[in-house]
């Protein structure tokens, strides 16, 4: 069994499809986590907004989290109803673009695409900080730890939907019955002491207030509170990935994923209001988390207390992985539509769209990377592409009911009209509020996206024009002449031979093409090579190839043999030139350390420079002959 094999399993039969499909039980850990993981970090950035108003702060959570929760819900209905319009796959990019036209479809696609990349950078980078907040000695590490939770997490993905699933259920569902034990020891304790319990040990005092409440502090906190929503979209993106009947499982996933986050966001707003918790200043000494502070109030710091820490940490780091099942998708929409390449919409070896998902997996490095691994300033970024993918969607799904009409269409028209512009408007709070903290960025980046996704369509349809040919073949008269075939020769090993006795088979006019360098030996291959060569070719009944040496004053090997191979085009331009590009081929990967790399090299500058009467054909040479 290879490396390979062993790090991604054994390829998949295309009939294997179905059997890699999944319920709703592996649908939460795989389209869910990110949703889930916001309830560790929507409730903290709200409080964290209203940290100027000390204890004042904590009373306006629940308001806060009730308008959250209503926006929750109204999503959660609309993205119910677009599952069923759309059992094909009905995300923001598809229903926009069916509905709205090519513009929309392309502004929630980059909104969603952005979305998806700054998910893995800041849900690993978020998990692996709480890591060294742990254990405080791999603080110089974060970035390597980063890279290598990305590569764990890329790899994870590459084997598959069920096997990722299966890996991640038992973190996300240990995080929820940690947590869910959690809110409901509180909410047990709280009713028992009539609104007013007593923490096991107390959360850390609230500052003095610096300003009073206004209504643009309350809706910061909103905006802030909003990322709790990210991920919800995602069911509607992964349909296709499961089991039969597709709908009815993906919206019971759906159901169940957004039921737990809203008792999970209910039940942190209505402890910290109860308990007094607020959050504390990140970075700064003594910074706990809301959750942190949460669970030592109900429960302690005992040992529940440390698994919970630990389920809540490990469902951050995993978060992730909702980007690993729903960017792929999105990548190969787009692919099929002509906006990305073809590679993107093709199933790889696991039946996933690999090239989607080392596509992330680069992008998001590539952030970790610049930003060191530590990227708190990319999470404002986070709200403003998901609301702008919501809202599209939303708005798609008005346009769609319009269109299809049926005796539910009025009813489902105006859920999806509420939700629109629930999300609408909330996308404008989140972009003013956010935009001085880095959603400007996001503003610049959306419609960039969306200028590239128009270009590689123009660049694809170009290429079909001036491609395509719908008639018979034609063969041209008279019969174009036959090619003139060039084989570059050094020694005349085995390697060349195999080459030399393919080019006579295509050609009467062989050219053995040798360039002398310094590095060749005078073995006196041109005085030889009527007895190594021509002779046996005449016997055979070939006409014999003609040995050229062509002089490298320079001891270059490629510039001369491309000057020559170019210069006998233009001597013929009625004829092809094929160039037989022997080659040795490595069989095992420590091989490409210590072989040269010619024949490859070779290649490509025959593609870069050969020009259209340039024909390459390889002739692969194996230790075994």
């Amino acid at each position: 069994m290879s490396l390979w094999e062993i790090l991604l399993g054994r390829r998949l039969r295309s009939e294997e499809q179905e059997a890699q499909k999944i319920g709703p039980v592996l649908g939460v850990p795989v389209l869910g986590l990110d949703a889930l993981a916001s309830a560790a970090y929507g409730p903290e950035a709200a409080l964290a907004v209203l940290l100027p108003l000390g204890a004042a702060g904590t009373g306006l959570i629940a308001p806060i989290a009730a308008a959250i929760l209503v926006v929750l819900f109204l999503l959660y209905i609309s993205y119910y109803q677009t599952i069923g319009a759309y059992p094909g796959g009905g995300g923001a990019y598809t229903v926009g673009s069916q509905n709205l036209g090519e513009t929309a479809g392309l502004l929630a696609a980059s909104a969603l695409s952005l979305d998806y990349i700054l998910n893995v950078a800041v849900a690993i980078s978020a998990g692996v900080g709480a890591i060294v907040s742990a254990v405080p000695p791999l603080l110089p590490h974060t970035l390597p730890l980063c890279l290598t939770l990305l590569a764990a997490l890329t790899v994870v993905n590459l084997r598959g939907v069920r096997e990722a699933g299966m890996l991640f259920r038992v973190p996300t569902y240990a995080f929820v019955a940690c947590l869910g034990a959690a809110l409901a020891i509180g909410l047990a304790r709280t009713l028992a002491a009539g609104g007013h319990p007593r923490p096991v040990e107390p959360p850390p005092r609230l500052a003095a207030a610096t300003s009073a409440a206004s209504a643009w502090l309350v809706l910061r906190a909103f905006s802030s509170g909003c990322t709790a929503m990210t991920g919800v979209e995602a069911v509607s993106n992964g349909v296709p990935i499961f089991r039969e009947p597709p709908v009815r499982h993906a919206r019971r996933t759906l159901t169940a994923i957004v039921a737990i986050l809203g008792l999970l966001l209910a039940g942190i707003a209505g402890l910290c209001r109860a308990y007094g918790i607020g959050a504390t200043p990140a970075g700064q000494p003594g910074y706990q988390s809301v959750l942190s502070q949460l669970v030592a109030a109900v429960a302690g710091r005992g040992a529940f207390y440390y698994v919970a820490i630990g389920s809540v940490v490990s469902v951050l780091a995993l978060s992730a992985n909702t980007s690993f099942a729903d960017f792929p998708r999105l990548c190969r929409a787009l692919a099929l539509d002509g906006y990305l390449p073809p590679e993107f919409a093709h199933l790889g070896r696991r039946l996933v769209y690999s090239t989607g998902i080392v596509t992330l997996a680069v992008l998001a490095g590539a952030l970790l990377v610049a930003f060191d691994g530590i990227t708190e300033r990319l999470i404002p970024l986070f709200a403003v592409g998901a609301f702008l993918a919501f809202t599209m969607s939303q708005l798609g799904m008005v346009a769609h009911w319009r269109r299809v009409g049926g005796k539910h269409a009025p009813h489902a028209l105006v859920v999806n009209a509420l939700g629109a512009t629930a999300t609408g408007l909330t996308l404008v709070v989140v972009a003013v509020s956010k935009f001085a903290a880095g959603a400007w960025i996001t503003l610049l980046l959306i419609p960039a996206l969306v200028v590239l996704f128009r270009r590689v369509r123009a660049f694809n349809d170009r290429l079909d024009r001036l491609t395509e040919d719908r008639g018979p073949l034609e063969i041209g008269e008279p019969a174009p002449p036959p090619p003139i075939v060039l084989v570059p020769t050094r020694h005349l090993d085995r390697v060349e031979r195999k080459a030399l006795r393919l080019a006579m088979t295509l050609s009467p006019d062989v050219r053995a093409v040798r360039v002398r360098t310094q590095d060749v030996e005078p073995d006196h291959l041109a005085e030889h090579w009527d007895e190594l060569v021509a002779r046996p070719a005449r016997a055979a009944g070939f006409t014999p190839p003609t040995l050229v040496e062509v002089p490298s004053a320079y001891r270059e090997f490629f510039g001369p043999l491309l000057a020559y191979i170019r210069a006998i085009a233009r001597a013929n331009p009625k004829r092809h030139v094929a160039v037989v590009v022997p080659e040795f081929v490595q069989r095992r990967w420590y091989h490409y350390l210590v072989h040269s790399h010619r024949a490859t090299l070779l290649k490509h500058l025959l593609l870069l420079h050969g020009g259209p009467q340039i024909i390459i054909i390889n002739t692969p040479w194996y230790l075994r002959e």
